[in-house]
């Protein structure tokens, strides 16, 4: 069972390395069902931390720093209440609810994209922001909120893909210490192999990301992206409504 969990952090880091995101989205169903709903979001936390940071040096020129900063202090906000969130409430409910309002956003803003209408200033960054490190905190998924974000921005591609690695790094990590704190210092029982394995499927699948890099039209991630939020948010709920079923 645990092939399932090393093929999962491989093709999240390659989503991650092309589209900027998917990480969380893509892993998280597996290590959760896998390795429990609160170790797995730690893991993906850490792991999506440390694909950011490696991803980061091959997009250093590319990264937005003044949109970086609103949105990692939006997301800052957001990110207490999402690990007190995890540590407290039923997680079943709590993933519903966030998948379903991630399905409403992403299809509104697929909407205003079809309209000349396009979205600035402080607000949508803060609000996204806010939801995205919530949901990243609680769940593991903070990229569909920010996907919204760069649709109503019409922010574009290589810029979007490129910001989203230090930010990913900072939601991640701060998202890691939150649970950590708020449960007492409890941490994954995954032993020294394990954690090998993890970090090593994560590392192929960034360089496999790296050979494919510039190959892939910026339609096509653009698109990769939304369709990996979507499998994110229906993956999320799907997951809730079974632990209701079964719980």
């Amino acid at each position: 069972m645990f092939a399932l969990v090393l093929l999962a952090v491989v093709a999240g880091a390659l989503a991650q390395r092309l589209a900027g995101l998917g990480f969380g989205l893509l892993v998280s169903p597996v290590l959760v069902v896998l390795l429990g709903p609160f170790d797995g979001v730690m893991i993906i936390n850490l792991c999506g931390a440390a694909s950011s940071l490696l991803i980061l040096s091959r997009v250093w020129r590319h990264v937005s720093w003044r949109r970086y900063f609103g949105l990692a202090a939006s997301a800052l906000a957001g990110v207490v209440p999402g690990a007190w969130l995890a540590s407290h409430v039923p997680e079943a409910p709590l993933e519903i609810c966030i998948g379903v309002l991630l399905v409403l956003g992403l299809l509104a803003s697929q909407r205003l994209d079809r309209s000349s209408w396009r979205a600035g200033g402080p607000v949508p960054m803060v609000t996204l922001g806010v939801s995205s490190g919530l949901m990243n905190a609680a769940a593991g998924v903070g990229g569909p909120a920010i996907t919204a974000y760069a649709i109503v921005t019409r922010w574009e591609q290589k810029s979007f893909g490129a910001t989203l690695q230090p930010y990913f790094a900072t939601t991640g990590l701060s998202s890691l210490l939150s649970k950590y704190l708020f449960s007492g210092g409890h941490l994954p029982a995954l032993q020294g192999w394990q954690w090998l394995g993890i970090f090593g499927s994560m590392l192929l699948g960034i360089v496999a990301g790296d050979l494919l890099s510039g190959r892939v039209p910026p339609g096509s991630v653009r698109r990769i992206v939304v369709l990996i939020a979507y499998a994110g948010a229906i993956s999320t709920v799907s997951k809730g409504m079974l632990e209701l079923t079964l719980g």
